[in-house]
C-alpha cells in the first residue's frame, strides 16, 4: 500500500508532537492489538509508519529554513520531547503571513521580511502531498482560508485543527466536494481533552435521566497558543467551537461556558482544566460533578490527527470529496454534523470498513 505523503501548515508544539510519534510509533505491527495512546493501530490498511512528510510551512525566521525535524524543537516551541527525530531533508518554507501573527504575538514568533514567502500550490504539487494539516495560530481567519485555498488548487486534502470555520463552512465544504477532495474539520478534539470529558460526563447525565441546570469548563496553558487567546478579538470562534461541541450533547437548555481563560507561561504545553456540572437527580434532589483535568496539550492532539490523516487518506483513495461527516463529528469540536459520540465512532467505524 502506497504511503500517505503529508504537509503541514505551522510547525508549533502541535506539529511537533505529531512529527515525534511518527518516529516513536514508526515499528507498530499490523494487527488489532491495543497501543497505549493510539485509537487504531492499524486503520484502513494503514499505520502510522505509512505517514510521510514531504512539505512544511511556517512564518517564524527560527523554523523558516531549516529541517523539519530540527524546527520542530526551535523555539517558541515548549511540549514535552518524548522522541528523538531523524532528519527528514524536508525544509519548512516561509508561508503567507497575513492575519497569522497577532499584535501581542510579535515578539513570540519572529517575522524576518527578508524571507519572501513561497508559493505553496506549486510546493504541494511538486512534493507530491497528499493532505495538508492546519496548525496556525487561532484567529487566523484569513490565512486559513488562505491555506485551504492552496490546498484546492493542489489538489490536497485538508485537515483543519483550529476554530476557523471551513468543513462546517457550507461554501467551503462544496468547493471540497466539487473538487473531490475530502475535509476533515474544525478544530481538533484531543485524545482525552477537556472538550471530550465534558461531553462524555453530560452524555452521562443526559442519559441517566438527571437534568443538567448549568455546567462551565475554564482552561488555563503556558504555551503559545494560551498565549495569543489571551487577544479576546481572536478568541470568537474558538467560545462557539467549544461551547457548541458541548451544548449539542444536551437536548434542552442549560447554561453552557466553555473556552480559553488565560495563559501562565510556566505550565509550557501542560493544559489544566476545570469543569463543574450541576445537576439535579430523582425528586430534584442536587448534586454536581467538580473536576480537575491536567494534560500535555499537543501529545493530546497528535493522537487523533494520526488516524484524521489516515480516514482523509482513505476517503482520497476511494475519491470521496467534501466534509467526512463521521470523521468531523468525531474527531472535531465544530463539525458540519454534531453527533453523539458513540454514533460517530459507529459511523466512522462503518466508513473505514468501506
Amino acid at each position: 500500500m502506497a504511503g500517505i505523503r503529508i504537509a503541514i501548515a505551522g510547525v508549533g508544539n502541535c506539529a511537533s508532537s505529531l512529527i515525534q510519534g511518527l518516529e516513536y510509533y514508526k515499528n507498530i505491527k499490523n494487527s488489532d492489538d491495543l497501543v497505549p495512546g493510539l485509537m487504531h493501530n492499524s486503520l484502513g490498511g494503514y499505520l502510522i509508519s505509512d505517514i510521510k512528510p514531504v512539505a512544511a510551512f511556517d512564518i517564524d525566521m527560527r523554523k523558516v529554513g531549516t529541517d523539519l525535524s530540527e524546527a520542530i524543537f526551535s523555539e517558541p516551541n515548549c511540549t514535552n520531547k518524548f522522541s528523538d527525530v531523524p532528519g527528514f531533508n524536508v525544509e519548512v518554507m516561509k508561508g503567507q503571513v497575513l492575519d497569522g501573527v497577532a499584535p501581542h504575538m510579535k515578539d513570540y514568533f519572529r517575522v524576518d521580511e527578508k524571507q519572501k514567502p513561497v508559493d505553496v500550490a506549486s510546493v504541494l504539487k511538486q512534493s507530491k502531498a497528499d493532505i495538508l494539516i492546519n496548525y496556525l495560530p487561532v484567529g487566523s481567519e484569513e490565512a486559513v482560508k488562505w491555506y485551504a485555498s492552496q490546498a484546492l488548487e493542489a489538489g490536497c486534502g485538508f485537515i483543519n485543527c483550529i476554530p476557523v470555520f471551513i468543513a462546517s463552512n457550507k461554501q467551503w465544504a462544496d468547493k471540497f466536494k466539487k473538487a473531490k477532495l475530502p475535509i476533515i474539520g474544525d478544530d481538533i478534539k484531543s485524545l482525552v481533552g477537556a472538550t471530550i470529558v465534558h461531553r462524555a460526563l453530560t452524555q452521562l447525565i443526559v442519559d441517566r435521566g438527571a437534568r443538567i441546570n448549568s455546567t462551565y469548563q475554564l482552561n488555563i496553558g503556558g504555551n503559545t497558543d494560551f498565549r495569543n487567546m489571551t487577544d479576546q478579538a481572536r478568541l470568537k470562534s474558538k467560545k462557539i467551537s467549544k461551547t457548541e461541541s458541548v451544548a449539542s450533547q444536551i437536548p434542552y437548555d442549560a447554561y453552557v461556558y466553555a473556552g480559553p481563560n488565560g495563559c501562565i507561561d510556566c505550565l509550557n504545553d501542560n493544559k489544566i482544566c476545570h469543569l463543574k456540572i450541576d445537576f439535579k437527580l430523582f425528586g430534584d434532589v442536587p448534586a454536581y460533578i467538580d473536576l480537575k483535568l491536567s494534560v500535555e496539550d499537543s501529545p493530546n492532539s497528535a493522537g487523533v490527527v494520526v488516524d484524521a490523516i489516515r480516514v482523509a487518506k482513505i476517503a482520497l483513495d476511494r475519491k470521496i470529496g467534501g466534509p467526512i461527516l463521521p470523521a468531523s463529528a468525531y474527531f472535531m469540536k465544530h463539525p458540519p454534523l454534531q453527533m453523539r459520540d458513540v454514533e460517530a465512532r459507529e459511523k466512522l467505524e462503518e466508513f473505514i470498513k468501506g
